[in-house]
């Protein structure tokens, strides 16, 4: 059922408890977490601790102890184990997750392990036992410092496990943060490779859940929003220019996306970017920005075919106007505008990765059980999803 477009309309909408958004308001961390928190914070960073220094002092001043665990690369199971040890041993009652993407879902998957106890696989889809969560998480403050996967907002952690060569996520209501506090000017500074995988996947997080099974109105507000903001934006942040307005609309199109996927769901790009992430090592934004062209473009061609009076249908005319700021444009029109910033931006294909003709097979059949895939617009035979992925290698 599709919101606006028949009868019966219901969903559900859920988020961080608290939504702190604007320049500046990093400033306000350290009063935020002390109103959550009072002994000991584990906060949760990337690679380079030393950029969590100034939160640590401020935390210093307050009274509150900092214990820093480091995220290097895409959390996997190993690591969540880890930083969960870490927070019961250190009697931590807090979390703070400081970076991208990884350190998010790190911080988010550590705060439920530390209140409910036992392994990540008791609770872990597809791969896990996939048991619900029964206790809060511990406080969780999150701090995106890219602007892609909008991981503040959103309900599960995606974590990678070596053994199965997959993906899959924690999930539960119970996860969503006390706090996403989110600060446009963090991004300051951030390299263009960084800026442009996490960008597309922003972008992808939008257009995905606007087109998918599960939209509703208020998701529906939220993409077309996020997806003017990325258009206008994404490419002079990254070949010109990162300026104030751009650092702004960037950061509000990761948010506004990741309220969009956790609200209604997403499709075909992130049903193959678990799997892929998993089987290789590859960056989760880069491979959706290798995915998405292709998709849109097979998913488009299947609607027509197989479904031509389906709302998705003129969703994808409505992109394309986002996109090109052209109300005439085609459906066609939009993919092929998404495909040249994709060149423009040299995306890399997923051949890059290490994917080769004779694994697309395996991919298919992983891709197919990811539960990213279950809100694609309809469901698609395994000739078409062999052509998404040959077709971005």
């Amino acid at each position: 059922m599709r919101g606006g477009e028949v009868s019966g309309l219901g969903f559900e909408f859920a988020t961080a408890t608290r939504i702190l958004f604007g320049a500046g308001r990093m400033a306000e961390a350290p009063e935020v977490i002390r109103s959550l928190a009072g002994g000991r914070i584990l906060i949760v960073t990337g690679s380079t601790p030393s950029r969590a220094a100034p939160l640590r002092e401020g935390l210093d001043r307050l009274g509150l102890s900092t214990v820093v665990f480091r995220v290097e690369g895409e959390p996997t199971l190993e690591l969540v184990r880890e930083g969960t040890a870490t927070a019961i041993a250190a009697g931590c009652d807090g979390v703070v997750a400081l970076g991208g993407g990884s350190v998010l879902d790190a911080g988010k998957a550590i705060a439920a392990l530390a209140a409910n106890g036992g392994d990540p696989l008791d609770y872990l889809e597809v791969i896990g036992r996939g048991r619900p969560l029964t206790q809060p998480s511990v406080p969780l403050v999150a701090i995106p410092t890219t602007a892609g996967t909008g991981s503040e907002v959103t309900r599960n952690a995606v974590l990678g496990s070596k053994e199965a060569r997959v993906k899959a996520s924690l999930r539960s209501p119970l996860m969503l943060p006390r706090v996403a506090l989110v600060d446009p000017d963090l991004l300051a500074g951030a390299p263009n490779a960084v800026l442009s995988s996490s960008g597309l996947d922003a972008l992808s997080q939008l257009i995905e859940p606007f087109v998918c099974s599960r939209a509703n109105p208020l998701t529906d507000a939220l993409a077309r929003e996020g997806i003017r903001r990325s258009a206008r934006s994404l490419r002079r942040a990254v070949l010109e220019e990162l300026g104030a307005p751009e650092r702004e609309d960037l950061a509000l199109a990761s948010l506004f996306g990741g309220l969009c996927l956790a609200n209604a769901g997403l499709g075909a790009v992130h049903g193959f970017a678990a799997p892929v992430g998993g089987m290789f090592h590859a960056p989760h934004g880069a491979v959706c920005a290798s995915l998405l062209p292709a998709t849109l473009e097979v998913n488009l061609r299947a609607l027509r075919s197989r479904a031509p009076s389906h709302p998705a249908v003129s969703r994808f005319q409505e992109v394309a106007a986002l996109l090109t700021g052209r109300t005439e444009a085609s459906a066609e029109e939009g993919i092929a505008w998404v495909r040249e910033l994709c060149q423009a931006l040299s995306v890399p294909g997923l051949g890059h990765y290490g994917l080769t003709q004779a694994e697309v097979p395996l991919l298919v059949e992983k891709a197919r059980a990811a539960s990213s895939m279950k809100a694609n617009p309809l469901v698609l035979t395994d000739e078409e999803l062999s052509e998404i992925a040959l077709r971005s290698l």
